[in-house]
């Protein structure tokens, strides 16, 4: 019923920037929050910035400073500015949302390559 999918991986040198844009779908009576994670190889999945329907943001103490999350209410899109990339960024990103279809879930993107290497 909800699709999210991003868009703007890919691979950037130490310092670098990039910006990630995740697009909602179907059917959509309200979003209550969209966020960013990442998973890198061996590692957990990981909250790294949300932000709710009123404009609470939440980062990862690793990103503050560096990305910025911002959202399109009325294209139901949530982007991810990231600058100053350092390899340990490098992680698969998946798009998150706390989406009221026709009942309220959590949905998730199929996520995309970021790779900060010189």
């Amino acid at each position: 019923q909800v699709q999210l999918v991003e868009s703007g991986g890919g691979l950037v040198q130490p310092g670098g920037s990039l910006r990630l844009s995740c697009a909602a779908s179907g059917v959509i009576f309200s979003i209550n929050a969209m966020g960013w994670y990442r998973q890198a190889p061996g590692k957990e999945r990981e909250l790294v910035a949300r932000i709710t329907s009123g404009g609470s943001l939440n980062y990862a103490d690793s990103v503050k400073g560096r990305f910025t999350i911002s959202r399109d209410n009325a294209k139901n899109m949530v982007y991810l500015q990231m600058n100053s990339l350092r390899p340990e960024d490098t992680a698969v990103y998946y798009c998150n949302g706390d989406i009221r279809s026709w009942r309220r879930d959590e949905y998730w993107g199929q996520g995309t390559q970021v790779t900060v290497s010189s």
